[in-house]
């Protein structure tokens, strides 16, 4: 379970920020092989978590498109029926509940290691980054799903396992959303500050 934990912890990583930045095709591997780089240096550091993870935000911020994945989570039906004003709330939220998770688990990292296995055709026309995280005698896989924008390839989804977050996340919204309005979801995710 605490390798679980650990997975959860490095892909959250990642999803932390606006984009500002995107990759051509070409420097997908590399790019993002430089940034998770970056990232397991940061971890080995003895510091608080906390500053680790504001380190660590500022290095993979720039990749993942927010706006999109927000939308996703909530599913366009949910988003188109909400106003700019809730939109705006909800990625807000949303931003702000990975990071607090992410930042939770830092203290799990233990020396794993990151394999890099390429970048391969996915649905639609996107790409999908392939790595894996070994450690302690076990292997989970990580992907990092990416779409072009204007040329530019940004993350819109990380899978762990065969399980992707922004699905696990619609899920768990969408749920929410059968018993309770779109503002007491608000207020949900304001609660778990």
């Amino acid at each position: 379970m605490k390798i679980k934990n650990i997975i959860r912890s490095i892909v959250l990583i990642s999803l932390l920020g606006m984009p500002a930045f995107a990759f051509k095709q070409s420097e997908i591997e590399s790019g993002m092989k430089n940034k998770i780089d970056k990232v397991l240096v940061i971890l080995k550091k003895k510091e608080v978590s906390a500053k680790k993870g504001g380190e660590i935000i500022t290095i993979m911020d720039p990749v993942f498109d927010y706006s999109l994945m927000s939308k996703i989570t909530l599913g366009s039906k949910t988003w188109s029926s909400i106003t700019q004003d809730q939109q705006n709330e909800f990625m807000r939220l949303f931003i702000k509940k990975l990071k607090q998770s992410y930042v939770d688990k830092l203290d799990l990292y233990h020396n794993q290691i990151v394999i890099y296995k390429g970048v391969n055709p996915y649905q639609n026309g996107r790409l999908q980054l392939q790595t894996e995280l070994s450690g302690k005698g076990e292997t989970y896989k990580i992907n990092y799903n990416f779409y072009s924008n204007n040329g530019n390839w940004l993350i819109y989804d990380v899978v762990l396992d065969g399980v992707s977050i922004v699905q696990t996340y619609r899920q768990q919204f969408a749920g929410i959303l059968k018993e309770k309005t779109f503002d007491q979801l608000l207020s949900q995710l304001k609660e778990k500050k």
